[in-house]
């Protein structure tokens, strides 16, 4: 086998199975062990590959409430607003971005009132202008990955 597009085939094997072992990730690529050890080696001190970590269902745990978040800042206060909001572990998801808002933050929280609670210590950052905030009523995809394109 040729070695074209052969780090976009392991991220996609990897993408089905995060937990595949080197030697069954050789096996389908069609490739040797080395090579397969290599290549992920590379593709991680790129910071393509940043880590293995599971697929957690959160509504599953308890965390049944995902809110969307849209903040505007006053804007030399973006870094710092963008900073506290990722700093809450119940934040997953946090945007800088261009639009009406200047943040949109996703957070999965266990009911309103803990919703409430986060929402209403963000708000009396006097840097926060405005705030919308949605209640997610069914996520119909939900922290979905896809397969590299192999034709680039």
């Amino acid at each position: 086998m040729t070695y074209e597009n052969l780090d976009r085939k392991l991220v996609n094997e990897l993408l089905g199975d995060g937990r595949a072992s080197l030697r069954s990730l050789a096996e389908d690529l069609d490739v040797s062990v080395t090579t397969v050890s290599n290549h992920l080696s590379t593709l991680e001190e790129e910071g393509i590959i940043q880590g293995y970590t599971p697929k957690v269902d959160y509504d599953e745990l308890g965390y049944d409430v995902t809110a969307i978040i849209q903040l505007k800042v006053e804007g030399s206060a973006l870094p710092e607003v963008t900073e506290t909001l990722s700093e809450h572990k119940q934040m997953i998801s946090v945007y800088e971005v261009t639009g009406d808002y200047d943040i949109i933050a996703v957070g999965k929280f266990t009911d309103t009132d803990g919703m409430n609670s986060q929402i209403k210590e963000l708000l009396i950052d006097p840097e926060i202008k405005e705030s919308n905030t949605s209640v997610v009523l069914n996520a119909a995809s939900e922290h979905e990955q896809f397969d590299l394109d192999l034709s680039q």
